[in-house]
């Protein structure tokens, strides 16, 4: 039995990977595995300044991109997982990922963890079905 394929999906949209890692994996056609998106900018490739929204809305531009290059809508997420270094920040973040999912919402986990890379504030992952 032939085991289904894994193609990686890459856009400049979002930010280059910087460790062996894909922005996403598309594994046997339909299913959408985003790597964890800080708030990176792609163009300029440094991190986000401002307030905590706007570093809420790259990140979910990040991701936004990154679907869209394998092809599908944030509507076609349907896991998505949230790691924040302040759970106090939760309703401002909710606030902007709501701006994301006009439809039925995905299901979803938010973590307080204690620290994040290049200590940003948060990190965002999701699971898209393209099928």
């Amino acid at each position: 039995m032939e085991r289904p394929r894994k193609e990686a999906v890459y856009t400049d949209k979002a930010p280059k990977p910087v460790g062996p890692y894909s922005q996403g994996i598309v594994a046997g056609g339909c299913i959408l595995f985003i790597s964890g998106q800080i708030p990176i900018d792609p163009e300029s490739g440094k991190l986000v300044e401002g307030d905590f929204e706007d570093k809420v809305r790259r990140v979910m531009d990040n991701i936004k991109a990154i679907v869209e290059a394998a092809g599908g809508t944030m509507d076609d997420i349907v896991k998505v997982n949230v790691y924040v270094r302040d759970i106090g920040l939760f309703k401002r973040f909710n606030q902007v990922y709501a701006e994301y999912f006009k439809g039925v919402p995905p299901a979803r986990a938010v973590v307080e963890v204690s620290n994040l890379p290049l200590n940003v504030d948060l990190e965002v992952e999701a699971i898209a079905y393209l099928c």
